[in-house]
């Protein structure tokens, strides 16, 4: 029996392979990643020989060709690694990131890109936030305008973005720049690592997510060809807005997996925690809170799965996923923040998974929309 009713049997298979790759790959060394500050590029090269890299992408570049509710299940599944630095840097590349390219690339930047991208030869990042402009997208100052080249039109770009996942070590970059004068009028382009004028600015620290390398990018005059306009001109802020449902229905899958391992750890500490001559299980409130916290994490893992099926029929789900991202990064903040306190003065120490899960979590209510701002959302499509 399974736990969902979407989940079908080569959906457990996938399951299975992404535990076997994080028990072998990654949780015998992630916290050293934590200290290096980025995943080894290896690591994600052999997630790309694996083929976890190109789930919803087309056969012929090496995908294999899944739907919404699979590309679900690999994210939940990634996020039962305790190192979000890892999963996150693994989920911008798929779902956050080249979905762009999937989703605009013309026929012959998918054959000059998507293969590589698939097979874990080029890691890509999503250049849109700036620091004056993070859930209002529409705010950007970065400008991008057409002119005459030594070799033909040339798109020339200029701006600066912030917080930017895999901004340090990526390969590809697709960055959203102004290309008309209304607040919406911007255009995604494909910038490559080592194109004159393109530099990261500086590695940011960060509170969490550790292992995973965020950057300042510098647009200086970036020359590119006027072919690296990805889609339509004029029409990215639109491309932005779709590939937004992937991404927060992948973060919604990530919160829930805070959530389900804060859980588990916590359930097995206070069963074992002597305290008050007995363990701290047998405290009520103890035992009260944690099973209503896990009654909500089930609750909003079913929504979630159902977020992801309404994707495979088709419908309108900008309101629903809306939800499930204010939803979900508020709860894994109260779920990981209960179960930190019960494990008392350990889950205040570096190196324990509920405190390394504590400072990871917070940015879920923050990242790929603000609650503030997801409520807005739901609110205006009542």
């Amino acid at each position: 029996m399974h736990d969902s009713i979407y989940i079908t049997p080569e959906h457990d298979v996938l399951r299975e392979q992404i535990a076997r790759f994080i028990a072998k790959e990654v949780e015998p060394y992630a916290a050293a990643w934590e200290e290096q500050g980025c995943v080894p590029r290896d690591v994600l090269r052999r997630m790309g020989q694996a083929g976890l890299f190109g789930l919803m992408y087309e056969s012929q570049y090496g995908g294999a060709e899944s739907d919404a509710l699979t590309n679900l299940v690999f994210a939940e599944a990634l996020s039962q690694s305790t190192f979000a630095g890892f999963i996150i840097t693994v989920l911008v590349h798929t779902d956050m990131a080249s979905p762009h390219l999937h989703h605009a690339g013309s026929a012959a930047q998918k054959d000059k890109y998507l293969r590589k991208v698939i097979a874990g030869e080029l890691i890509t990042a999503v250049g849109i936030t700036e620091a004056g402009a993070g859930s209002d997208v529409a705010g950007i100052r970065t400008t991008a305008r057409l002119e005459k080249g030594a070799k033909g039109n040339e798109w020339v770009l200029n701006g600066t973005k912030m917080f930017i996942t895999n901004g340090v070590h990526a390969n590809l970059y697709f960055i959203a720049a102004k290309t008309g004068s209304g607040r919406r009028d911007m255009s995604m382009f494909i910038v490559e690592k080592g194109t004159p004028g393109f530099s990261v600015g500086r590695a940011l620290k960060k509170t969490g997510w550790l292992s995973s390398d965020t950057a300042e990018l510098i647009l200086d005059n970036v020359r590119i060809p006027e072919a690296n306009l990805l889609g339509e001109e004029g029409k990215g802020f639109y491309s932005v807005m779709k590939n937004f449902q992937t991404e927060r229905i992948a973060l919604g899958a990530m919160a829930v997996g805070h959530c389900q391992q804060a859980l588990k750890i916590t359930l097995d500490y206070v069963r074992q925690r002597q305290a008050f001559g007995g363990a701290l299980w047998d405290q009520q409130t103890i035992r009260q809170r944690l099973s209503m916290l896990d009654a909500k994490t089930r609750a909003a893992r079913q929504f979630m799965y159902h977020c992801a099926w309404r994707v495979t029929q088709g419908h309108d789900i900008v309101q629903d996923v809306s939800m499930l991202k204010a939803l979900t990064g508020e709860l894994v903040n109260e779920v990981v923040q209960t179960c930190q306190q019960f494990h008392g003065g350990m889950g205040y120490i570096r190196e324990t998974a509920i405190e390394r899960l504590w400072r990871d979590a917070r940015v879920l209510s923050i990242g790929g929309g603000a609650t503030e701002v997801m409520l807005e959302e739901v609110a205006k499509r009542y």
